[in-house]
């Protein structure tokens, strides 16, 4: 993009109040040095998203822009133009005008003269080409996605088992895809992201290596490789995470960032010695969909006004509880995200530093420093903040330096270990915290858990049965006319059945009544029946009300949530 152009999509952001002037001439100085379009580098710097450059983009160019994440392409209209053009030009085709003789095309640069040129040259003349403006990154996926997936893992086995395999290599950063493993690893990577899986398992057994995906929760088998190939890709693992490739019998971490789909994926890898061997498990971070707005978590609207509620709260602490893979750091960063501005400093101290953003001070845990959780807060006290995020409350120390926080006239986030909002307070006394300090200074506690969503296109309705009914805790009579979906599955969802996740929540807002009744030292049933007056809905009770809506299904609740006190 010219300079001219690029001064126009600029000054279309501007008249928008999307960015300052200063984002611009910061981006327009990048763009010298880097020499690439304005609108990748403003997306770089998180100034805009791409789908608000594109159509800023589109504006300004006087052309039409496309959103391609809800489309969908017939076989015919993707046969005008071959995969290998398509890649190349980055160019899509997305409808065909049979009667007007149209080709509606999605590009990434519609003034792009050679490829408009390449196109028409393969439709003929007798078809008018019509292109409109899409981001890259959308572009990049729904090219995978409707032309199939680009590396083929049993081509490049089949490549393997054929030749001699040069393990010395693995360490050259040049030509690196000339070696089949590597383009192994780099095709399992990328499948794994293309599936939306949060971690990937290689798990080598005596005989055979297991390769497995956490796909909405749950763990889902995805090849079994033969145990020689296992030396090679472990090696190149490691060389990708920055590991000791000479240390085998010492647990290590590492972390790789590689570029999928139009978009940058962080991996966070831990290697653990076992039996059969090194036993590595890569945590996939897409920061794409790490940073949430509230209002798309799924949440019930009861819960979120109670969010919002809790966050208007100048000062005090906001705790986010359940198990690891719930959700947590999820909802505490689209808190983050929903408060952030240019008004309030916020900071944070994580273990590690999962998704940056902006406009946020974010620090990670360094032990070697002597940066812990304690220490940390204590130096982010004299940082001036507003909003201070902790990445975990896990002991004595950290509990007692972030309610000094929040006693200070801080908002405090934070995350602790315990199975339910109300558990929070005897596992906050069981670390040591005071119930006078507990008192008028938490704001609220979530438990979340993650139930996975039922498939639209195949989820099968049917009468609930007895058994049923007395576990959603409905009268016999009015059982009669609810109805129940569960899963069967489809090519849609993979043959899952179920295609997504969502929170379920319950919300403990503290009172002053409640604080009072935490300084009495109140037994959990007097917290709870207090609770249920001002409106608290357990996490059980927001389950079975998903269950009856059709989004999930009654054995997926009880899989994530124990619903046998319902019974008593």
């Amino acid at each position: 993009m010219d300079e001219h152009k690029a001064k126009r999509l600029g000054e279309v952001l501007i008249g928008k109040g999307l960015i300052s002037q200063d984002q611009l001439q910061i981006a327009l100085t990048e763009q010298k040095l880097q020499d690439m379009p304005l609108g990748k580098i403003l997306a770089h710097l998180g100034f805009a998203t791409e789908a608000v450059i594109r159509d800023a983009l589109g504006e300004s160019l006087g052309q039409e822009s496309i959103d391609l994440t809800n489309i969908v392409i017939d076989e015919p209209t993707l046969k005008f133009i071959p995969l290998d053009v398509a890649r190349r030009y980055r160019v899509l085709p997305i409808a065909f005008d049979e009667g007007r003789r149209v080709l509606t095309v999605a590009m990434v640069d519609t003034l792009n003269i050679v490829a408009m040129d390449q196109i028409n040259a393969l439709i003929g003349s007798d078809i008018v080409l019509k292109p409109m403006l899409a981001a890259e990154a959308e572009l990049v996926n729904a090219i995978t996605q409707f032309y199939g997936f680009e590396l083929s893992v049993n081509g490049i086995i089949q490549e393997i088992e054929t030749g001699e395999i040069d393990y010395r290599s693995f360490q050259a950063e040049t030509d690196e895809y000339s070696q089949p493993l590597v383009r192994l690893v780099d095709a399992l990577l990328a499948d794994a992201v293309r599936r939306s899986a949060s971690d990937i398992h290689f798990e080598p057994e005596s005989g055979f290596l297991r390769v497995r995906y956490r796909i909405d929760g749950v763990m889902r088998q995805i090849r079994t490789l033969h145990i020689g190939y296992w030396s090679g890709i472990a090696v190149r693992l490691k060389v990708m995470s920055g590991m000791n490739i000479a240390e085998s019998r010492a647990p290590q971490d590492g972390r790789i960032s590689r570029t999928f789909f139009g978009r940058s994926i962080d991996f966070r890898v831990s290697a653990q010695p076992t039996t059969h061997g090194e036993n590595i498990v890569l945590r996939i971070l897409d920061r794409q969909k790490g940073i949430v707005p509230l209002a798309d978590l799924g949440l019930s609207q009861a819960a979120l006004a109670t969010l919002y509620l809790l966050m208007a709260r100048p000062e005090g602490i906001i705790l986010v509880t359940g198990p690891t893979g719930s959700g947590k750091t999820t909802t505490l960063y689209s808190m983050l995200n929903h408060i952030n501005d240019e008004r309030i400093n916020i900071m944070t101290l994580e273990d590690p530093v999962e998704y940056p953003m902006s406009m946020i001070r974010q620090s990670s845990v360094n032990t070697a420093v002597k940066l812990d959780f304690a220490n940390g807060i204590r130096s982010m006290m004299r940082q001036d903040p507003d909003v201070i995020l902790v990445g975990e409350v896990r002991d004595e120390d950290t509990a007692e330096m972030a309610f000094r926080a929040a006693m200070t006239g801080h908002q405090v986030y934070s995350t602790l270990h315990s199975n339910s909002a109300l558990g929070a307070i005897p596992r906050l006394l069981d670390i040591g915290i005071k119930p006078d300090i507990m008192a008028g200074n938490i704001i609220g506690v979530v438990a979340q858990r993650l139930v996975r969503k039922l498939c639209g296109d195949c989820k099968v309705a049917r009468p609930v049965t007895d058994s049923e009914r007395r576990l959603l805790g409905l009268e016999a009579g009015v059982a009669q006319g609810v109805i129940l979906h569960h899963a069967r599955g489809c090519k849609a969802c993979d043959n899952q059945g179920y295609r997504g996740r969502l929170a379920v929540m319950e919300i403990l807002r503290f009172t002053r009544a409640m604080d009072d009744l935490v300084v009495q030292h109140a037994s959990r049933r007097e917290l709870e029946r207090h609770a249920r007056e001002t409106g608290f809905v357990t996490i059980g009770d927001d389950a079975i009300k998903r269950v009856l809506e059709g989004v999930t299904s009654l054995d997926e609740a009880a899989r994530v949530v124990d619903l046998t006190e319902r019974l008593v």
